[in-house]
Parts: C-alpha cells; sequence; structure tokens
C-alpha cells in the first residue's frame, strides 16, 4: 500500500498566492458579521426601520449564511468549487451593491439575506479548496492555521474598519468595501485557482435542502432569543422543532444512496469528533464575545469605535498561535496538542473570571489567552476533519464545520449569556424593571435618573454585570478543561502528521491544472 503522504505534490508557489487570493472572500464574509456595529444608528435615522426591523437587519444575514451552508457544500462537490465559489462572490458583490445603496429597511433586509446566501457559498468552497490545493499534511495545516486566524481576525476587524468607513462616508460605503475585493476574485479565482469536483456525485438530493434549513434555522434562531430573551416557551418550542426536522434529516442521510452528507465522511475517526470539538471551540469564542463587548462599553463607559480598537489587542497574538500549533503537532500527538489549546483556552477564562469593575488589561489579557486557545484547537480539528474526509467530499466537510461553528457560537452565547443575566438579575432584584432587565437598561434608567441616586444604580449594575460575566468565565472554564480530556479520549494515537516527501504530482491533482 502507498501512503498517501508519501506521494502528496508540495504545493509551490502558485498553490501559495492561490490560497491567498481564496482569504480575501473569507475576510469579507467573516467581517460582514460585524459590520453593521456602528453604522445602525445612521441607518435608523435615514431608514427608520422599526424594532422588529431591525432587528431582522442584523440577524438575516447570519440565518441565511447558516441555513444554506450543508446546502452549498454539497453543491459545490457537485458542480465543482471553484464553480460556486465564483458564482457566490458575484451574487455577494451585487448584494453589496443593493445594501449600500437600500433606501428602505425592507431592501436593506433583503440585500442582507442575498449576502448571507452568496458568503453561504464562499465559506466552505474556500476551506474546501484549501483542502484540495495542499495534499501534504504540513502544508495544509499551516494554510488552514492562517485561515482560521484570518476568520478570527475579520470578524474583529469588521467593526473597526466600519468605525472607520463611517467617520468620512456615509453607512452605505460599509457595504461597497466588498465590491473591489469580489471584483479582484472574479478575475484572479479562473487564472490561479484549478477546478475540483467529485467526479461520480450521484443526484442532488433537493428534499434534504428545506429539510437541513429547517432543522438548523429554528435552532440558531431559539438560541439565539434565548441569549437576549431568556428560555420563552416559544424559544424552547423552536428548539423542539428544529431537533425534530434534525432527526429527519439525519435518517434521511444515513438511508440514502445519494445522501447530501455522504456517510463515509464519519467513518474515519477524526472527522466527527473534529467537528465536535470545533463545536465547542465556537461555543468559548462566541460565549465570552458576548460579555467582553459590553465590559468594554457599558462597564468602561468607551465609546464604540474606541470599545472596537481595544478589542483588536488580543488579535496580536492569535497571529502567532496557529502556526505555532501546526507546527507542534507535526511533532506530538495531536490529541494532546488540542487538549493543550483547550487548556489554555480554560485559563484564559479563568483570568476573565478575576475580572473586576476597572481591569481592562486583565480583560484584555484574558481574552488574547483564550483567543489563542481556541484558533489553536479550530484549526487543528479543522485540518484534521478535512483530512480526514476524501478530497472529492471536500465541500460537504467544510460546510459541516462551518454548520457546527454556527451552533456552537449560538449555544455558547445562550448558556454562558443566560448564567450571567440570572446571576446579574438576581444581584438587582430590588432595582427597576428596566435596569433589573440589562446593563443598558440600567446605563438609560442612570442617565434618567441622573445625579447621586443615576450613579449608585450605574456602580451597582456594574458590579451585577460583572459578577455575572465571573461566573460565565467559571462554567466557560470548567467547559473547556472537560473538553481538553474529550480531545485526549477521542484523538489519542491519531499521531503527528507525517513528514512530507517530495513526489509525483497525484494525477486527480494533475489534472485539474489541465
Amino acid at each position: 500500500m502507498t501512503n498517501p503522504a508519501a506521494t502528496a505534490r508540495l504545493a509551490g508557489r502558485r498553490e501559495w498566492t492561490a490560497f491567498t487570493v481564496l482569504l480575501l472572500p473569507l475576510l469579507l464574509v467573516s467581517m460582514d458579521v460585524s459590520v453593521l456595529y456602528f453604522a445602525i444608528p445612521a441607518i435608523t435615522e435615514q431608514l427608520d426601520p422599526s424594532a422588529t426591523q431591525q432587528l431582522w437587519i442584523f440577524d438575516s444575514y447570519a440565518f441565511a449564511l447558516s441555513g444554506l451552508l450543508i446546502t452549498m457544500g454539497s453543491l459545490g462537490d457537485r458542480i465543482g468549487r471553484r464553480r460556486l465559489l465564483l458564482t457566490g462572490a458575484a451574487a455577494f458583490g451585487l448584494a453589496s451593491v443593493g445594501a449600500a445603496y437600500a433606501t428602505s429597511a425592507e431592501m436593506l433586509i433583503a440585500a442582507r439575506v442575498l449576502l448571507g446566501i452568496g458568503g453561504a457559498t464562499l465559506m466552505p468552497s474556500t476551506l474546501a479548496l484549501v483542502r484540495n490545493l495542499f495534499r501534504d499534511d504540513k502544508q495544509r495545516g499551516k494554510a488552514i492555521a492562517i485561515w482560521s486566524g484570518a476568520m478570527t481576525g475579520g470578524i474583529a476587524l469588521g467593526s473597526v474598519l466600519s468605525g472607520v468607513m463611517l467617520n468620512h462616508f456615509w453607512w452605505g460605503s460599509v457595504f461597497l468595501i466588498n465590491v473591489p475585493a469580489m471584483l479582484l476574485l472574479l478575475v484572479l479565482v479562473p487564472v490561479l485557482v484549478p477546478e475540483f469536483k467529485d467526479p461520480a456525485p450521484g443526484r442532488f438530493d433537493l428534499l434534504s435542502v428545506p429539510l437541513s434549513m429547517a432543522a438548523v434555522l429554528p435552532v440558531v434562531y431559539g438560541l439565539k432569543e434565548i441569549a437576549a430573551e431568556g428560555f420563552e416557551p416559544l424559544y424552547l418550542g423552536c428548539l423542539a422543532v428544529g431537533l425534530a426536522f434534525g432527526y429527519a434529516f439525519v435518517r434521511r442521510q444515513r438511508t440514502r444512496d445519494d445522501a447530501m452528507v455522504a456517510r463515509a465522511l464519519f467513518r474515519a475517526r477524526g472527522f466527527g469528533a473534529g467537528i465536535g470539538l470545533n463545536t465547542l471551540a465556537a461555543f468559548a469564542m462566541l460565549g465570552s464575545a458576548y460579555f467582553t463587548t459590553q465590559y468594554l462599553q457599558s462597564v468602561l463607559g468607551m465609546g464604540t469605535l474606541e470599545a472596537a480598537l481595544w478589542s483588536l489587542a488580543p488579535s496580536v497574538v492569535i497571529g502567532a498561535a496557529a502556526p505555532v500549533s501546526a507546527a507542534l503537532a507535526q511533532k506530538a500527538d495531536r490529541a494532546y496538542v488540542i487538549a493543550g489549546g483547550f487548556v489554555l483556552a480554560a485559563a484564559g477564562f479563568a483570568l476573565i473570571g478575576l475580572v473586576g469593575t476597572d481591569s481592562l488589561w486583565l480583560l484584555l489579557t484574558g481574552a488574547g489567552v483564550l483567543a489563542s486557545g481556541i484558533v489553536t484547537v479550530m484549526s487543528l480539528v479543522s485540518d484534521m476533519a478535512l483530512g480526514a474526509a476524501p478530497a472529492e467530499k471536500a465541500g460537504s466537510a467544510a460546510s459541516l464545520l462551518e454548520t457546527g461553528t454556527e451552533f456552537g457560537g449560538a449555544l455558547g452565547m445562550a448558556v454562558l449569556g443566560s448564567l450571567g443575566t440570572a446571576v446579574y438579575r438576581g444581584d438587582l432584584a430590588g432595582a427597576e424593571p428596566a435596569a433589573r432587565e440589562t446593563l443598558g437598561g440600567a446605563v438609560a434608567t442612570a442617565h434618567r435618573i441622573g445625579g447621586e441616586a443615576g450613579e449608585q444604580v450605574l456602580t451597582l449594575a456594574r458590579e451585577a454585570f460583572v459578577h455575572g460575566m465571573q461566573y460565565a468565565a467559571w462554567g466557560g472554564t470548567a467547559l473547556l478543561l472537560g473538553a481538553a480530556v474529550l480531545a485526549v479520549a477521542l484523538l489519542r494515537g491519531t499521531g503527528a502528521a507525517p513528514a512530507p516527501t517530495p513526489a509525483a504530482v497525484p494525477r486527480e491533482h494533475e489534472a485539474a491544472y489541465n
């Protein structure tokens, strides 16, 4: 038997240049998650959206993105990942123009939905193409480490870039940033990126499309609303509906030869475990962000742009974490490196658990340590899951990883957010309803009351919020330590990636360039 690692062609300048181009859509899709943070006041003034419309201006993008990831990953395997990427880039660019020049809240919501659809084609396509471009384990690990760091950094960069643009231009400019990058993508991808697709994909299972959306969307919606509003019957019902459709979707995938999600993906030991651990990592990443952004603005009293600039500070250490972890994984059992990433992230949560009402540097240090650990985990488990998947199913594998990230992030905000909120409300049991509801409500109440009484309300609310954040941080610490044990139990013995050996170009890779 021939060792696949021994016959893997080392990627050269062309592949690395293509990879650099593929980072463009990744940055833009992740930036679009946070690009509206500063634009909402200007949008509200000009388009006059209702409270419900304002909520959908934010959420329609994330819902469309998460609901279609599985479908688009499978579609890319069938029609070609490069073709799907180019189609998505064109749609993303056109939707960006539509959003920039929207004249009503309804038009902006529709454009955000189209942006989400385009984003759902871009995310799995870029990650799947990375899997196809880099056949050597060591090079693929390095590329995915860079990919993970770029995705994390893009979310932080989006809010800062939004603030800078709004200081000089109108609110629609935050969307027009996408257009030149997408035009560049449309020009360079056909030249630099080869086409890859499943040579024998089978029929496309149309019924699985609405089933997958009905499984994902109610769960994501329910979790997001629970994080914001608490455990209301409607939101719990959404979770139940989504789980019921999820059961039906899984049964269909297990019984059909032309399933949207190939059963072969889960036969490899590292694939299912990688998706599960990636979901836990996203749980911690988004769960912590729920508190840190509010802490900077409502506890320390920073303006939005100042808070966004400070939130970039942890990104400095993220850039080094992923490449270092990829190098360690070449020399040691990946199970222990992944477990070490979880322990590092747990240490970051523990530091956040020590934060007081005036602890900026302790918060930033904890956030940086946590982010380094999470990026370590996400880059390694993504590489492991993609490496374990057959190359012809890379699109489906990438879409499942991204869907796990969406679920984990929503679950992290719901669980840790609900824990922190419960402590906050318990500490302010005798306060006014608006102040007891949220920290933002307490800030508004304090400004309305004014004077020494208002300052006292604000002080008590900030202390209660920090108290809730501490409880959530210790809960996150315990979860991540448990995840470290789970990583060792599930992955021990997978070993380090074998050393690369240059050899002939595999036949299918060679044909892709012709």
